[in-house]
């Protein structure tokens, strides 16, 4: 499932999400999402979330 549509992202989820700093390389956080920051429906790049680990970045992946 694509991480750009809100409604399919919920705390609790397992995710892979993209850092700011990997965005060139597209390299993957795995993760429990803690906190979703976008407030609209939808992302073209992903909706950005904050992981339970602090992390921050926008969920390429819905594991």
């Amino acid at each position: 499932m694509k991480g750009n549509l809100r409604k399919n992202i919920k705390p609790g989820l397992s995710v892979s999400i993209v850092e700011k700093q990997n965005q060139r390389n597209g390299q993957l956080t795995t993760g429990i999402v803690k906190d979703i920051l976008t407030n609209s429906t939808q992302h073209p790049h992903g909706i950005k979330v904050r992981l339970t680990s602090g992390k921050i970045g926008r969920v390429k992946e819905i594991r």
